[in-house]
């Protein structure tokens, strides 16, 4: 059979409404414009992010019910363990409550004022933690992953002379690691190869630099080296995991997303010292290092979570649901990231809104126009979550502007997706009469999570 069915009945339901198009537009300017700040009612299909949203399986929810909660040493965090352990072969484990959690820990521990830390591509809280530590976060994405048109297969990777060179310029002892994002969100959800991965640790080994992995979507990168990389078509999905683990030196992970968990992260490492200094800031800032801020029964979830994820039949169903709208908005001329990535649809806003320059936010000029056309509830990643502002108060654009429609685990079906390409479809045509926005108001750090619009004046 060619059709490509949901790998799961659904046992459990949770109601949906689509309040009308005023009530709507009320909502937008209670909310000042940032669909951040909605409530979660107000919203039809939420695909603000695919970060804790997921639905559980019936085996997470008895999993659930056989939480020890113990504050140390319990049978629920020995479970967690041996998952991560087997899954990325590190001999620390230590849980955090989300991927946030072992960021900070890592970044307060590590970075160092002056400190450069080279990535494919630092997503918002992870730059955000490395530069409240007073270190500076570096993109070092390979040149086809700036290219939205480009159908390339691995558009997550790091650009090795790049990274060179960032070593060159910065000198080693300012570099105390650099990370990979597998897979890379701030371009599109672009898997990074096996071969690249080699390539990295083979570059920073030479110059004694760590390589820590953001391993938020590690399962959904594996799918993607067993459909795209040579080598890889008849490795299961654990295998190529574990593979990927194997070089690197340190992890961080939220659970919430390839661990099918509504909450819950860990920092995994090999190196002794290294795990010393982590422990002793997570019992200050998360909690004893077998529970790490998550309650038993959390920990029961994600050790359960992490292999349902390594499914190939999950993963299987999961991008093919991606691929069907981003097939679908490509027939219609409806400018997208291509190939689509693993969790998301990344629209284009900078080309769907042509006429709106970067300073007048395309990006949230589009957001709005999705929430107001059918109660869909989209993420901008644009000049608002990641331009940078100097101290005079001077603006560089991001170098694209997107709109991520994230999707859910396990959450909607094939009708929620026909709808949504409508609600697309409605607002492409519309597209012409869609303005630009302004901020006035915007907190420090990560200013997307709060700040506030207003239309820009014609």
């Amino acid at each position: 059979m060619r059709t490509i069915i949901e790998p799961f009945r659904i046992k459990m339901t949770e109601p949906l409404r689509l309040i009308s198009r005023e009530e709507r537009r009320a909502a937008l300017a209670r909310a000042h414009y940032n669909v951040f700040l909605l409530d979660a009612d107000d919203c039809c299909l939420d695909l603000l992010t695919d970060s804790g949203t997921g639905a559980m399986s019936t085996r997470q929810w008895a999993a659930l019910m056989l939480g020890d909660e113990s504050y140390a040493g319990g049978r629920s965090w020995k479970k967690f363990e041996e998952a991560v352990r087997t899954i990325t072969g590190m001999r620390h484990i230590l849980p955090t409550h989300q991927g946030r959690a072992a960021e900070s820990v890592l970044a307060e521990c590590l970075v160092k004022p002056g400190a450069v830390i080279p990535s494919n591509s630092h997503f918002d809280t992870t730059r955000a933690n490395i530069e409240y530590a007073g270190g500076a976060a570096v993109d070092v994405l390979c040149a086809h992953g700036l290219d939205t048109e480009l159908d390339a297969p691995f558009k997550g990777d790091m650009d090795i002379e790049g990274l060179e060179r960032c070593i060159a310029a910065h000198g080693r002892e300012r570099i105390p690691f650099a990370m990979l994002t597998v897979t890379n969100n701030a371009g599109g959800g672009q898997p990074v190869s096996m071969g690249n991965i080699r390539a990295v640790k083979s570059v920073l080994a030479r110059h004694g630099i760590p390589l820590v992995i953001d391993a938020c979507r590690f399962a959904e990168n594996a799918y993607f080296l067993r459909e795209r990389e040579e080598g890889y078509r008849n490795r299961t999905l654990l295998e190529i995991a574990q593979e990927m683990f194997a070089l690197a030196d340190a992890a961080t992970m939220s659970c919430k997303k390839d661990g099918l968990a509504n909450i819950g992260g860990f920092l995994a490492c090999n190196d002794d010292a290294w795990a010393e200094r982590f422990r002793t800031l997570l019992i200050l800032r998360e909690g004893f290092p077998t529970y790490g801020g998550l309650a038993g029964r959390d920990l029961e979830v994600i050790a359960v979570g992490l292999f349902e994820a390594l499914e190939l039949e999950y993963q299987v169903y999961r991008h093919a649901t991606v691929e069907y709208l981003g097939s679908r908005l490509i027939d219609r001329g409806i400018p997208i990231v291509r190939p689509v990535g693993g969790h998301a649809v990344f629209l284009n806003a900078a080309r769907f809104l042509p006429h709106l320059p970067a300073r007048a936010y395309p990006g949230i000029g589009l957001v709005n126009a999705l929430y107001l056309e059918g109660g869909v509830r989209a993420v901008e990643l644009g000049s608002v979550m990641f331009g940078r502002v100097d101290a005079a108060g001077v603006e560089t654009p991001a170098p694209l502007e997107l709109v991520r429609l994230a999707f859910p685990r396990r959450v909607y079906t094939q009708s929620h997706f026909d709808y949504l390409l409508e609600v697309i479809e409605e607002t492409w045509r519309g597209r012409s009469a869609i303005g630009g926005w302004r901020i006035t108001y915007q907190p420090k750090l990560l200013r997307h999570f709060g700040c506030h619009f207003e239309p820009a004046a014609p």
